[in-house]
């Protein structure tokens, strides 16, 4: 039975979020008026959570995947007391969500934006808004759990037990991602995952019944999750039986279906897509306060005794469990030294004391090999230093190099504490689930082919928007595929990741480019990187000829200089290309033409230079430029400037063998010693002709 307590906290949640999306004039507050019962007995009731310390590495993990309700989610960190902690000291800087804060909600510089924002407010755990992706990020966590679980938990000292939970809406179960997701999850049989769907049939357009006639709990039971179902939002007390069930059942996870009433208790708009996704108005809203027995005139009102009430749950409970959880720590630290220091390592994304030593350097070698291959004996070294790098591929492991050799090494429901993720032909959930891993402390890294970073491309957007440091290793990275044909080969795909804020992408030319990539890649802690690599085998460049690849750094740098003055010609490449402008320069010389070769592996990093290093690596006053990469032309303007020339791709590829398609598209050192010659001579006739006159 609800105390009266108790419903007065949940019509406090209804209220707050009414009263901010009406003062916003914007926002989503159906939902939380719907939903209030559920997510207030769950954080007041289970949740594993102290709200003094919300980065507690045992925690229950919450996942708003309903993004739009975000004011449901701020009510609780309001109401429950989070703090908000200095990262470095641990000191408390004040309520991670103020009153204030909640009365600017979905303004400027606020820490309630429209949709739940990472590292804007504590107690966000994952960024959400676009639906799927917190489901997605919720499975990384769960199996995140599961792994640090079974590497450091030891009898007598169970460090890691926590569970994840998620609410998730009608569109979060119609996004594709959720369905990749979710099979993966049931694969893996994650008992401690639990999905709380709300089943209020109603979105933006008006009814499910629009576009949606399937089953979810049918389809999740075939999914191989255990299915619960509330047929009312409001029976708190059965959902409290739902959250035992899923207690209950720890071999595969659980979905809770809830029917609700978006908008519940206001007069004319609960049940409709009028509640859903824009202010109830000024009567509306009043309404739904008559309904409640509330104050009608009262705004942003927080009554006696509900934070105090909210302090002896959730409070008292998450203050009992991690004082536990310290104490035991403290054991477990005496007598298991080594493994402590690594889990200080994950809390504090430090990397082991010589780890960039285990990288291997690389011999000079014309035939040299393709750039996936030397990623995964690189990959290879660092997992042998690195225990809590982890990760996996789409189905293509064999063929992106990226699997850590050994036996045993599989992440399974039967070994939660392998390396090695098997995510099936699903790029979407993968890409969901390292976002989910990273939020949880480890360092994951997901690999396909290169085309294929389309279907993964909104959570790699959202690791940017988070500034979590997953590495991303996508191989297959040109036309230089060959036979496949243009269906496999990437043409816009390395112009549309460079688009995105805060992303590191690199393509290195060679084994040691490689290796420099994965030593600047490491040490990476609020953003993420993206390796882009060839199936072919490229020359390892002879290092005693040419510059050191430590240039990778950087972002370009000067690999080759004539030896007989200025440069008259640089030529700009990336990735496999780097050698055939390396071949160019040397043709060019024959012919008493001083070129100069950059290698620029990351746009974004030369970019970050002073102005002074991207003068010296391409002189203002040299305007012969040429940029040569297999890929969409778009964009190298800016480098080549406007009298510069790039051999790009301005098309599709087509099937056949590497060198024919090299031949057809002008990738050949013929054809950008003849570009370079036509350059200068074309520069000559001006100059020529400005002297007659």
């Amino acid at each position: 039975m609800m105390q009266d307590l108790d419903l007065l906290c949940i019509n406090t949640i209804r209220t707050l979020a009414m009263d901010a999306v009406q003062a916003a004039n914007s926002g989503h507050p159906g939902t939380p008026m719907a939903l209030a019962p559920v997510a207030y007995t769950l954080w007041q009731k289970r949740l594993r959570y102290d709200p003094q310390d919300p980065a507690w590495m045992d925690r229950d993990r919450f996942v708003l995947s309903a993004g739009h309700a975000s004011m449901l989610l701020y009510a609780l960190l309001h109401l429950a007391g989070v703090r908000d902690l200095d990262p470095e000291d641990g000191s408390d800087r004040g309520p991670a969500v103020s009153l204030d804060e909640i009365r600017r909600f979905r303004q400027l510089d606020g820490r309630c934006a429209g949709h739940p924002e990472y590292r804007l407010a504590a107690g966000v755990e994952t960024t959400t808004g676009p639906l799927g992706q917190g489901v997605g990020n919720s499975v990384g966590m769960a199996i995140a759990s599961r792994w640090l679980a079974a590497r450091y938990n030891r009898p007598g000292f169970e460090l890691f037990t926590h569970d994840v939970f998620a609410i998730a809406s009608d569109g979060d179960l119609m996004e594709g991602v959720s369905h990749e997701a979710a099979s993966l999850a049931g694969h893996l049989k994650l008992g401690n995952l639990c999905w709380i769907y709300d089943n209020n049939r109603i979105t933006i357009e008006g009814s499910t019944a629009l576009a949606m006639s399937d089953d979810p709990g049918a389809r999740f039971a075939a999914y191989g999750w255990h299915v619960e179902h509330l047929a009312d939002a409001n029976d708190t007390a059965a959902f409290e039986r739902a959250l035992a069930a899923f207690d209950r059942t720890r071999d595969r996870p659980t979905l809770i279906v809830v029917d609700s009433h978006i908008g519940y208790g206001a007069p004319h708009k609960q049940d409709t897509r009028e509640a859903h996704g824009e202010p109830l108005g000024e009567d509306e809203v009043r309404g739904a306060k008559r309904f409640y027995g509330w104050p009608e005139d009262a705004r942003f009102l927080v009554p006696d005794g509900v934070q105090e009430h909210f302090a002896a749950g959730i409070g008292a409970r998450g203050k009992r469990l991690r004082r536990e959880w310290i104490g035991r720590s403290a054991e477990y630290r005496a007598k298991h030294p080594a493994l402590a220091d690594e889990l200080d390592h994950i809390r504090e994304r430090r990397l082991p004391e010589g780890w960039s030593e285990r990288i291997p350097a690389f011999p000079a070698d014309a035939k040299g090999m393709a750039t996936r291959e030397s990623s995964g004996k690189v990959l290879n070294a660092l997992a042998a230093c690195i225990p809590w790098l982890i990760g996996g591929s789409a189905d293509l492991a064999p063929s992106t190099k990226t699997l850590i050799a050994g036996d045993g090494l599989d992440l399974e429901a039967g070994s939660p504490g392998g390396r090695n993720l098997h995510f099936g032909i699903r790029e979407h959930a993968m890409g969901a689930v390292l976002n989910g891993l990273a939020l949880s402390g480890l360092r994951p890294y997901g690999a396909s082919f290169l085309v294929f970073s389309d279907y993964g491309r909104p959570p790699i957007r959202l690791a940017a928007l988070m500034e979590l440091p997953v590495i991303y290793v996508y191989t297959h990275d040109s036309i230089g595929l060959g036979e496949d044909g243009p269906t496999h080969q990437p043409i816009e795909h390395l112009l549309s990741l460079r688009a995105i804020p805060g992303l590191i992408v690199l393509r290195p030319a060679d084994a040691n480019e490689v290796a420099e990539c994965w030593k600047l890649i490491l040490p990476l802690t609020d953003r993420p990187a993206l390796l882009a690599l060839t199936r072919q085998a490229v020359p390892t460049i002879d290092r005693r000829r040419y510059a050191a690849a430590d240039g990778v750094a950087r972002g370009a740098y000067v690999l080759a200089d004539p030896p007989g003055g200025a440069p008259q010609v640089v030529l700009i490449g990336t990735g496999s290309e780097v050698s055939l402008c390396v071949q160019a320069h040397e043709a060019l010389a024959v012919d008493g033409i001083r070129s100069r070769v950059v290698s620029m592996p990351s746009w974004e990093l030369f970019d970050e230079q002073p102005r002074d290093y991207r003068d010296s690596v391409l002189p203002p006053q040299i305007t012969a430029r040429i940029s040569v990469e297999q890929a969409a032309a778009i964009g190298w303007e800016r480098y080549v400037g406007p009298g510069g020339r790039v051999i790009g791709m301005r098309s599709f590829g087509a099937s056949a063998p590497h060198p024919d398609l090299q031949r057809k598209f002008g990738f050949t050192a013929e054809h950008i010693v003849a570009t370079a010659k036509e350059m200068l001579e074309a520069a000559e006739r001006v100059a020529q002709s400005a002297r007659r006159s």
